[in-house]
């Protein structure tokens, strides 16, 4: 495998991996705000603040794993 393909196939993995990851975190944070509303008489959070934390969560979530994702693919890539 040449090492252009190689560099591809690793950006699009690491693309397809943060945008999993960046979900996923989001669910989570979506899921968790509204059982914390739900158990309260009075909501905690407006749906603004959940709406505006789901999109924080999902970009701090994309910059922390778009650095982290690489490294793991490329020792994955170069293992196997």
């Amino acid at each position: 495998m040449n090492d252009k393909s190689m560099s591809r196939k690793k950006g699009r993995y690491t693309l397809i991996a943060s945008l999993v990851t960046s979900i996923l975190l989001v669910i989570l944070f979506a899921v968790l705000s509204a059982a914390v509303n739900s158990s309260r008489s009075v909501p905690l959070y407006t749906q603004v603040d959940i709406i505006a934390g789901m999109v924080f969560v999902f970009v701090l979530s994309m910059i922390v794993s778009a650095s982290v994702w690489p490294a793991v693919i490329e020792k994955r890539m170069k293992g196997s």
